[in-house]
């Protein structure tokens, strides 16, 4: 049998072997792409080369493209586990022609590779072409000498392939593989194509129009070719199995699955569900993503917990998901290197996730199950799926998947309706503004950047532009944009703020106060502060010196620690955002724990020891390839040309980076951690000073050492040892003080329980007890359900205009009254909500007065249950 790996390896040696130049997969995550959520197709990494903005050293070349569909327009998640051949990752592989060769040679590579490379019979192969595309039919039909009965003319969106729009697009030649009688389905072309007997294996599209706006489509000087054919799907057809996840690369996974869940059924879909998701899910962690509640970091949370769904569904209850790495390494750690190097943080940002979502999986289930028992229909509420999502981290998708199930249907439209007046009451409470206008500037670039060499240089204006308009002339006060032909100013960008200056001749003075960047012109922003500036004026341009030399001590700096990040944590930090301005240093990173106090000291005295050594620092400009050699660290999701920066600081920083930097490290000073803090699941974020800032900061706490000295009467030496002793005493007291508190309530528990009212043999207590904190409330309700023995209890109390309540159930009674509906009965009508188990749960409320009514409530609505 031929092994996936296999199957990988010699596709791309067949195409080596024919000229073609082996490719490494571009990140899941495409590069300054908004357009696309994740990698979809092999062609993804060359589209700007298919639009000729992008320049290759090869006009040929041949990938397997790692490849997520989940989320945005191709989302297969709902079909995964449930068909089969849908999956949220698969492998593409795919050989391109950027202007070289063209549908003859693309077909015979096709046919010679299929036929002759891997065996498959002739016979059992099956041929489409666009309607129209007399060529690529001539091809096949008398140059391969394909049997007219196994070829078709298909005249559908199908056999026609577009980037957009507009722009590149051309005709497809499509290869199915007859599975055999066996199977029901018909040929392609025909009405029973649907069926799953023949199924398209290779996709060879003929780039040979663009089309404009008026949708008139011209010939392309150089017509290209890119292909692409599913890795699992060839695998299953030379394996001969018919469903994908009997393949190799699949049963691994699912006999690890099975050990992990303690499952006998090697058929069971769910896990089909966990051997596919741990493919997307390992590799997007590989890429950067991690999980959050947005964009392509909420895609991988719902695939995790739906994973861990199936998981629980198969009677698993631990968390077992993230032991699957370690298998999937060995099945494709060898043909994906990141894979192996990342393995460890791949599984720690699993198992993290997983345990996270079992706090409140058992709960919501319980939830659904409850709204389920409650329906009187067949369709889940909006208001359900809501609740399900905003408060239990559910997924839409994941309730879905049980819904289908069960036979049940889902109110999409009634969640979509929650979500938009969640949305409401966010875009209302928000702070921010919306992004800046973009501006028709294609005549105006590029500016020529001169700032790494001179702080200041004669130029001349191309452009003014005010109110969002361009004009010729500037002659008032008002907020304005200068284009320049070149400029010593560094537009803001990765991370680097925009410098601040003067430009000025000798009838006029523009201040800077601010420089952004459009694509590769320079946008100058500020304010004319004297005379007037007309399109064609010739000035010069300064920036502020003081200012930059600011930006660049904790630009510098952030190399540094970046570098330090990596040697102390592990290289599976990367870089999630940055702010460098004159302040202070910004910097956001993939960890998956708070640093230590140790931590904190070794990454500080690590980069000292760095700008002590007053190491040189130097930027070349070299090719990508030679640059990934160096070891350079990208920028994760930016996008790179075939040309970049290549910044080394010492040996052990290299990055690549278009800022400006110290020319030494000397000229740092020193660096100092200010803040060290998490900002979404699995990304920390550090705040740091340099230069006379961080010394002033070392001042500062100097200051604050010796006054707190003086305060607690003690020595700077014996400072520690004093806040202790106070720490210690304080503490004491407070339990003293927690322990009277407990035994003044406890009496008054017992002078309590005389009030229970006997409803249908449940003694019901609803009480007030005042100056009584959360933890004396549940303490009291223990006490007194163990007292009266069938029990159904709520106590209270409020302070500052807040209200604490407490309900607890007797187990026994729990299956007719639930301490969560209790203790809402009460949260509700003094304007609060809570939850909690099913014997004891917890709540809140901002309406003190209302507590006596809301205590009143109780027994009746007991009764009501009963």
């Amino acid at each position: 049998m031929t092994s996936s790996a296999e199957i990988r390896d010699i596709f791309l040696k067949y195409f080596e072997n024919n000229g073609h130049t082996i490719v490494a997969s571009s990140p899941l995550v495409p590069g300054n792409d908004p357009t696309l959520l994740f990698t979809n197709a092999g062609m993804v990494q060359f589209k700007d080369v298919f639009l000729g903005s992008d320049k290759r050293s090869y006009s040929t070349a041949v990938t397997s493209q790692r490849c997520v569909r989940a989320g945005g327009k191709h989302n297969d998640l709902e079909n995964v586990g449930y068909t089969a051949r849908h999956h949220t990752f698969f492998e593409m592989l795919g050989n391109f022609s950027f202007g070289d060769y063209f549908k003859k040679e693309a077909i015979n590579y096709a046919w010679d590779f299929l036929t002759n490379t891997v065996g498959l019979p002739a016979e059992k192969l099956w041929v489409t072409v666009y309607a129209d595309d007399d060529e690529a039919a001539d091809i096949w039909l008398n140059d391969i000498g394909i049997d007219a009965d196994r070829f078709a003319r298909i005249g559908t969106s199908d056999n026609f392939w577009s980037m957009g729009d507009t722009g590149p697009c051309g005709p497809c030649s499509e290869i199915f593989y007859d599975h055999g009688p066996g199977i029901e389905g018909g040929p392609p072309g025909t009405p029973e194509q649907d069926g799953d007997r023949y199924i398209e294996i290779w996709n060879l599209v003929f780039m040979q129009y663009n089309r404009d706006e008026q949708g008139v489509m011209h010939p392309l000087p150089k017509p290209s070719v890119d292909t692409g054919m599913g890795l699992e799907r060839l695998a299953a057809i030379l394996q001969q199995v018919h469903n994908n996840y009997d393949i190799d690369l699949f049963q691994s996974l699912i006999k690890s699955a099975a050990r992990l869940t303690d499952t006998d059924d090697l058929d069971n879909k769910s896990l089909r569900v966990i051997a596919d998701h741990i493919r997307s899910c390992a590799f997007l962690i590989v890429d950067g993503v991690l999980p959050s509640n947005e964009g392509r970091g909420y895609v991988l949370r719902r695939i995790i917990r739906r994973a861990a769904r199936h998981g629980h569904q198969l009677g698993c209850k631990q968390a077992f998901f993230y032991q699957l790495v370690s298998t999937l390494d060995e099945l494709m750690g060898d043909a994906y290197p990141e894979l192996r190097k990342h393995k460890d943080h791949v599984a720690r940002v699993l198992e993290k996730e997983e345990v996270r979502f079992a706090e409140t999986l058992e709960q919501g289930m319980r939830i659904l199950e409850d709204s389920i028992a409650q329906m009187q229909g067949d369709t889940i509420s909006g208001e359900t799926l809501f609740k399900l999502y905003d408060t239990y981290g559910f997924p839409v998708d994941l309730t879905a998947d049980i819904a289908r199930e069960r036979g049940l249907q889902v109110d999409e439209k009634g969640f979509e309706a929650q979500m938009k007046v969640q949305k409401k009451r966010a875009r209302a409470s928000s702070q921010f503004g919306t992004v800046g206008k973009k501006f028709d500037l294609g005549s105006h670039g590029p500016t020529h950047f001169k700032g790494y060499d001179d702080s200041t240089v004669e130029s001349r204006i191309v452009a003014i532009i005010q109110d969002e308009a361009q004009i010729d002339r500037l002659d008032n006060r008002k907020r304005a944009i200068i284009v320049l032909e070149q400029t010593p100013f560094y537009g803001e960008s990765g991370g680097q703020v925009g410098d601040i200056g003067l430009l000025a001749n000798d009838s006029a003075k523009f201040r800077v106060e601010d420089t952004q960047k459009q694509d590769d012109v320079c946008l100058h922003i500020g304010h004319l502060r004297t005379g007037q500036l007309a399109v064609g004026d010739t000035l010069i341009a300064a920036i502020d010196e003081d200012h930059r030399r600011a930006v660049i001590l904790n630009h510098s700096a952030t190399h540094l620690m970046h570098a330090a990040l990596r040697q102390i944590l592990g290289d599976h930090v990367q870089q999630k955002g940055s702010l460098v301005d004159a302040e202070k240093l910004r910097f956001d990173f993939s960890h998956y724990q708070p640093l230590t106090s140790d931590e904190i000291e070794r990454i500080e005295i690590l980069v000292n020891d760095q700008v002590r050594l007053n190491l040189p620092t130097s930027a070349e400009l070299m090719d990508m390839d030679a640059a990934k050699a160096t070891g350079a660290l990208a920028l994760f999701g930016e996008k790179y040309g075939e040309t970049v920066r290549v910044l080394k600081i010492g040996s052990d920083s290299v990055e690549l980076c278009g800022g400006t930097h110290v020319q030494r490290t000397g000229d740092i000073g020193s660096f100092k951690i200010v803040i060290e803090t998490g900002i979404a699941a699995g990304v920390r974020r550090i705040e740091a000073l340099t230069g006379t800032r961080a010394i002033r900061r070392f001042i500062e706490t100097e200051n604050k050492l010796d006054a707190a000295a003086q305060v607690l009467k003690a020595s700077r030496e014996d400072l520690v040892s004093r806040v202790e002793q106070l720490y210690t005493s304080n503490r004491n007291k407070e339990k003293e003080l927690v322990a009277y508190r407990t035994s003044v309530t406890l009496r008054r528990g017992g002078d309590l329980a005389t009030q229970a009212v006997d409803v249908k043999g449940i003694k019901v207590l609803a009480a007030s007890i005042n100056g009584a904190n959360i933890k004396t409330l549940r303490e009291t309700v223990d006490y007194l359900k163990n007292k009266l023995g069938s029990a159904a209890v709520v106590l209270a109390s409020s302070e500052n205009g807040k209200v604490s309540i407490i309900a607890g159930v007797t187990k026994a009674e729990t299956d007719r009254i639930r301490a969560g509906d209790l203790v809402n009965v009460v949260a509700e009508l003094c304007g609060g909500k809570g939850g909690g188990r099913a014997d004891m749960a917890q709540a809140g409320g901002n309406l003190p007065e209302k507590l006596p009514e809301a205590l009143d409530a109780v027994v009746p609505w007991v009764e009501s249950q009963l």
